[in-house]
């Protein structure tokens, strides 16, 4: 196979969008479309990925990083000339060489592995994506001779009647033999109502040069959608839900209603876990075998092993070992760290956290900035109270340790080993290992106090 090259097109303002966010960064599925394109790409390890850039040209620049090539196109004057800003850095290379859309993300490496296998078996100097629709209205229709070879490339609102019943139609994705494709550019002309260089006229060029042009027909049409304004947009949504979701369940992950199930594009999900309704999983989201994740579970960027039980909980940004519980209602804020075999009950906060294997956190707490280790018990109604105002302070409960319900741990302190802290106590000192910790006022009992009081409903002399 020869050395892959790409074109993505991204310098379209996409007015049709109506936002202040530049098209090609809107997301599905939890990633920007011209990510989508390029993620692809890389998946088939193509060697240079050059992103042609225009309006919004720093903000795609600062989504995609410096994993691709950059060229500008100051002025829109047409795809072929779009195409012609990457030039300089693909021009004198061997290879092939895909044209892809930053607007046209749900095109899988699938697809397009096929259309570039087709294009160097036929060893043509161009092969065009086509697509068969039910209604080609408004799209390019391909032209074949008797051979199967791409004649021409017929605009609809130039097509005879003849063309216009034609069904397959150009998805403007292209494979191309590299140095034939910028030979051809070259002699793109502009002379039509728009005054614009059009990449569908080199096409007729090759063929004018006698060279071989032919069609791979996408077996799902629906990949080759391009993304114009939110009613597209939601459209794509639905098309990759559908697909990450019978990839996982082809996996081996059970999703109990995935009409009521979101998962992003990059989550993964190892075999024998179960989706309840509900949850959404998203970023870069992984869950282990064996866990049962929902219902109503929200996760973000989180790494949980396998045997997890996660339900009407958030998470964001942590991570969960084997065989522990979190939820119902718990909210599990960034830094979090919990450990093998912990319960997270419910109304349970965490914060930058580090909760230890074994230990239990069953209900109405918070635990923030803390290191809390192996086997503790931390009660009901537990606090650490780790702001002072100004400065975060960290919390310590060590091993074994057992602190009763109701109690303030107030930062920065440290709870020994194997101690216990009383209910109802502020603790303001460190608690040496196996102490017991008692900080509350002496209760006081007021004999016959009731007795003292106007008795209810008795009037008053």
């Amino acid at each position: 196979m020869s050395k892959i090259h790409a074109v993505v097109l991204a310098a379209g303002q996409g007015t049709r969008m109506k936002s202040k966010l530049y098209k090609v960064l809107h997301p599905v599925c939890g990633k920007p479309m011209v990510q989508h394109v390029v993620d692809t790409m890389a998946s088939m390890q193509v060697q240079d990925i050059v992103v042609v850039v225009g309006h919004g040209a720093d903000a795609v620049r600062a989504k995609l990083g410096e994993d691709v090539t950059y060229a500008l196109q100051e002025e829109q004057l047409g795809t072929a000339h779009a195409v012609s800003q990457a030039a300089p850095f693909l021009q004198d290379k061997e290879g092939t060489t895909f044209l892809l859309y930053g607007d046209v993300p749900l095109l899988s490496a699938t697809t397009l592995s096929a259309l570039l296998s087709y294009h160097e078996e036929q060893q043509a100097a161009a092969t065009v994506l086509t697509a068969v629709l039910p209604d080609a209205t408004g799209y390019g229709r391909i032209v074949r001779n008797e051979a199967g070879e791409v004649l021409r490339i017929v605009e609809h609102k130039d097509a005879t009647e003849a063309e216009r019943a034609i069904s397959e139609i150009n998805t403007g994705i292209y494979c191309y033999d590299n140095r034939k494709l910028w030979k051809a550019l070259a002699e793109v002309k502009n002379d039509n109502a728009q005054g614009e260089y059009y990449v569908t006229d080199v096409v007729g060029i090759l063929r004018d040069a006698g060279e071989k042009v032919v069609g791979y027909e996408a077996v799902d049409p629906e990949e080759t959608m391009g993304v114009n304004d939110r009613v597209q947009l939601s459209e794509a949504e639905a098309y990759m839900k559908k697909r990450i979701m019978t990839g996982h369940m082809r996996n081996g992950v059970t999703i109990i209603d995935p009409a009521s199930t979101y998962i992003e594009a990059d989550v993964k999900i190892e075999a024998d876990t179960v989706i309840h309704p509900g949850s959404f999983l998203r970023g870069q989201t992984t869950v282990g075998a064996d866990c049962v994740i929902g219902p109503q579970a929200d996760l973000t960027n989180v790494n949980v092993a396998s045997g997890v039980t996660i339900s009407y909980s958030v998470l964001v940004d942590s991570s969960v070992e084997s065989e522990s519980s979190v939820g119902p209602f718990a909210y599990v804020r960034p830094g979090t760290q919990i450990g093998r075999n912990a319960k997270i009950g419910d109304f349970v906060e965490l914060k930058n956290a580090k909760i230890g294997d074994g230990t239990k956190v069953p209900h109405l707490s918070y635990v923030g900035d803390a290191e809390i280790g192996d086997g503790v018990n931390i009660g009901c109604g537990t606090i650490t109270v780790n702001y002072d105002g100004a400065v975060k302070h960290k919390t310590t409960v060590k091993d074994g340790a057992f602190i009763g319900c109701n109690s303030n741990l107030v930062a920065p302190v440290t709870v020994g080993q194997n101690a216990y802290v009383a209910a109802g106590s502020t603790i303001n000192q460190d608690v040496p290992d196996n102490a017991l910790a008692i900080a509350r006022e002496r209760q006081v009992n007021k004999i016959d106090y009731a007795n003292k009081l106007p008795r209810k409903g008795k009037k008053q002399s």
